[in-house]
């Protein structure tokens, strides 16, 4: 998850600033206002929190003042590396995010996580901020401690215009985090069916899996997200991809209880029987309780005579009465 990533800006008290600027022989003083609390700032003179501050509000007078006195480094940072730009872009302030890439600020430049202004542009879906950008040469290949780039943070945060933008100026569709999540699992997590939609349409894989063996479906099924299930199962998506401690995609449905999903799901003949980790989705579906669940199950074929690796029928996990029918009677069916 890319969640490290984004400005915390905590709310503190409000202190009162008093700047002297000094130009030529003519000195302007400015008295303002400002929240002294963004993103653990820690400048050595107040310009540079008063610049933050113009940037973080949009103030373009403030912050032309600012950097035209010749006093506040256009690239000077706080103690996490973070640059106005940065704010700038991360609030959307496209005027502010001008002046300062006129004023020759350092567009790629990476904060101590690694995060650039174009990855808070993205996190955060400006797309204009994000074209602007672009024009002044940045870059789609910084990465944040993470693996997090400008691309997968767009797809986590479910921006399918600037995914859009972020893959016409070349961001790799491939990029994934360290633990191996890519573009198309973050927006599958995130059940953004119009940015999954673009980026099965631009190459993605949709059976890539994370390190952990979690396959974009399988997530998708876990969050329930059924459109989403749907839209993947049809472009190809394995249908029994089991993550690393066995389960399924129909599996963690069954235990969620998200019978729209597990009713896509059957429209592709998952596994019914035991899966690798000694148990199967009817047993899952009686130990969470849930009816339909269990009627969607048996009416797919699952056996409500199959025991588990602990040697259990599914029957003998409840005392659910109307369960308990559904299987007896299931049961007697499959005798006659």
């Amino acid at each position: 998850m890319l969640g490290s990533d984004v400005l915390h800006l905590p709310r503190s008290h409000t202190v009162a600033l008093f700047l002297g600027l000094r130009k030529s022989s003519k000195d302007y003083y400015i008295t303002t206002l400002f929240n002294n609390g963004l993103c653990s700032l820690n400048f050595k003179t107040p310009l540079a929190n008063a610049a933050f501050w113009a940037a973080r509000k949009g103030n373009l007078a403030l912050l032309q003042l600012l950097l035209n006195s010749g006093r506040v480094d256009v690239d000077c940072k706080d103690s996490l590396g973070t640059t106005a730009l940065m704010v700038a872009s991360y609030y959307g302030h496209i005027d502010c995010v001008r002046e300062l890439v006129l004023q020759g600020a350092d567009i790629n430049l990476q904060r101590e996580s690694g995060a650039t202004s174009l990855f808070f542009a993205a996190q955060q879906g400006h797309n204009d901020v994000v074209k602007f950008l672009f024009e002044f040469g940045a870059s789609t290949e910084f990465k944040n401690k993470d693996g997090g780039t400008a691309l997968l943070a767009a797809c986590q945060y479910g921006h399918a215009k600037v995914v859009e933008t972020l893959l016409k100026h070349g961001a790799n569709i491939h990029d994934q985090l360290y633990d191996g999540a890519s573009a198309i699992f973050l927006a599958a997590q995130g059940g953004y069916l119009d940015v999954i939609r673009l980026l099965l349409s631009s190459g993605a894989k949709v059976n890539q899996p994370r390190q952990d063996g979690t396959a974009p479906l399988w997530i998708a099924s876990q969050m329930g997200h059924s459109e989403v299930v749907r839209v993947m199962l049809l472009r190809g998506a394995e249908r029994d991809a089991a993550r690393d401690d066995g389960t399924t995609a129909l599996l963690k449905a069954a235990i969620k209880g998200y019978n729209n999903v597990i009713e896509e799901l059957l429209k592709f003949s998952p596994t019914l029987g035991l899966l690798k980790n000694g148990t199967s989705a009817l047993h899952a579906a009686v130990l969470s309780g849930n009816v339909r669940t269990v009627a969607l199950l048996l009416e797919a074929g699952a056996d409500p005579c199959l025991r588990n690796k602990a040697n259990e029928l599914p029957a003998e996990l409840t005392k659910n009465e109307r369960i308990l029918r559904l299987l007896r009677m299931k049961e007697k069916q499959r005798k006659s």
